[in-house]
């Protein structure tokens, strides 16, 4: 008989460990902070269960570790965890040309259609004109080597403070796509973004949004973190004067032992300030934007696969590279504890599929066997997914908590499910018995579904838990909210369905 994937959880303090973890090695410490999963998760058993391993889809390549400003919220520098200092400033060519050995391999290895690249930070964008391409270009030589049929998409993710006609010119000569974090589109949505000495960034930054959005074909979109002081219509209309094609807005990372601004028990603050936005968006009647958080929370309803680890219950299949060559987890972990990103691995020692059989990225491939057994049972897992994972986190217990955000995440969710079923509705009913059997292209069939269970929700179960079931497939890297999509998506809902 299989044993069970975890074991059994032992009593533990509601509050958290002592300020400093005890001395040992990484692993020691990721027990001591999260006993979910490194000390209660079996990553053999759970492949006896048939968990099987979801190969890597998603490489961020970290090629600069510091930063041209100093945004007082960045997870990477203002957080728990401050590994940063110790990483090299850059990453050389010759990390760069391992890297993109492993990814070749991974590639390989897994007969993988496609992969994406993120250039990532610190700033990318420090990085002279001339060689921001050259990590890009080393992948697609080695791809072209030893998995030719794997394509490959990349991004750059940038402040926008350095963009500049030489910049794009490079990036767009290469195939890099360009995403840039901006908090609105006033000076006074950004107040937390300044740079070393405590000056603006936004100016600099506004003159490079403006700049991308004359070369659209580069143009990714912008990343927004939701800030509960600012009005919410406001920050949306004015993020539009920059023409972004896709527009990521973003809970900000907090947990159980670090709740978010505003967080209080039976509140729901970010899901009103979100449906503000969401109903400005739904009931706009032309799409003037893609907004990635709805837009995913509307696949999920309709049974669609989702494409980040924020939502819903695919696996995560991003690895993150360092600029010392250290192979680590998402960054958004970086919010919980010092170290909670780290593997130990590197590329000099180890391949990408050792990553998969880690603790820590084993447990983001479970799907529902990962959850607390309150999520579990929820009527809305297949859409919420448990939440974020860093946002589950709670000292000295781990990863295995509903997420802080679930009261705004029901909220938010149960109203766009309400909004979708009106929609289906309306279109059946306007177009008769005939759309009832065959409903228009601007409402997919399986809308109706949403209808049709409780909350609006469709009852569409992963295999597995979200674990693959023989062949499912997966038509897109799963990737973490805190970067843009590699390649265009097409949208699942048009806004104008619900007018």
């Amino acid at each position: 008989m299989n044993r069970p994937i975890t074991t059994p959880s032992p009593d533990l303090p509601g509050h958290p460990p002592p300020a400093a973890s005890p001395p040992g090695p990484q692993g020691g410490a990721h027990a001591y902070w999260a006993p979910w999963p490194y000390a209660r998760l079996d990553v053999e058993a759970a492949r006896a269960h048939g968990h099987a391993a979801w190969p890597i889809r998603q490489f961020v390549l970290k090629t600069r570790s510091r930063c041209n400003l100093a945004c007082t919220y960045c997870y990477v520098y203002a957080m728990a965890d401050q590994g940063w200092r110790e990483q090299p400033v850059v990453m050389t060519a010759a990390t760069a040309a391992r890297a993109a050995r492993r990814i070749a391999e991974h590639a390989a290895a897994h007969d993988l259609p496609r992969v994406d690249l993120v250039l990532h930070g610190g700033e990318p964008l420090l990085t002279a004109p001339a060689a921001l391409a050259a990590p890009v270009r080393a992948v697609r030589e080695a791809l072209a080597a030893a998995s030719p049929r794997t394509r490959l998409t990349a991004t750059v993710q940038t402040n926008g403070t350095l963009l500049t006609r030489g910049r794009l010119a490079a990036l767009a000569a290469a195939g890099i796509r360009v995403g840039v974090s901006l908090d609105g589109g006033l000076p006074a949505h950004n107040t937390r973004r300044v740079d070393h000495a405590g000056r603006p960034g936004f100016g600099a930054a506004a003159r490079g949004l403006r700049l991308l959005a004359r070369h659209p074909d580069s143009y990714a979109g912008v990343l927004c973190v939701v800030d509960l002081a600012q009005d919410p219509v406001e920050t949306y209309e004015s993020l539009l004067a920059f023409d972004p094609p896709s527009l990521g807005l973003l809970l900000p990372l907090g947990h159980w032992s670090a709740p978010p601004p505003g967080h209080h028990p039976g509140r729901t603050p970010y899901a009103d300030w979100l449906l503000a936005v969401f109903e400005r968006w739904w009931h706009d009647g032309v799409r003037r934007t893609r907004i990635r958080l709805f837009e995913e929370i509307i696949a999920l309803l309709l049974g669609l696969p989702a494409t980040t680890e924020t939502l819903g219950l695919a696996p995560a299949a991003t690895a993150v590279i360092e600029t010392d060559g250290s192979i680590e987890q998402a960054d958004s972990l970086k919010s919980a504890y010092e170290g909670a990103a780290a593997t130990g691995m590197a590329l000099d020692t180890h391949s990408f599929d050792q990553l998969l059989d880690h603790p820590g990225f084993a447990a983001r491939q479970l799907g529902r066997d990962a959850l607390a057994p309150v999520c579990r049972g929820c009527a809305l897992v297949e859409v919420c997914g448990g939440g974020h994972y860093p946002h589950r986190y709670r000292a000295g217990e781990g990863f295995r908590q509903p997420s802080v955000y679930c009261a705004d995440l029901q909220a938010l969710i149960r109203h766009i499910a309400a909004a979708v079923r009106r929609a289906a509705t309306g279109a059946a009913g306007a177009a008769g018995a005939a759309a009832t059997a065959a409903p228009s292209a601007a409402v997919p069939r399986a809308a109706t579904a949403a209808a049709a269970t409780t909350g609006g929700v469709a009852a569409t179960p992963t295999p597995g838990g979200g674990q693959p079931a023989g062949a499912v497939p997966v038509p897109a890297p799963v990737g973490p909210a805190e970067v843009l999509p590699a390649a265009p998506v097409a949208p699942v809902l048009p806004p104008a369905a619900a007018s």
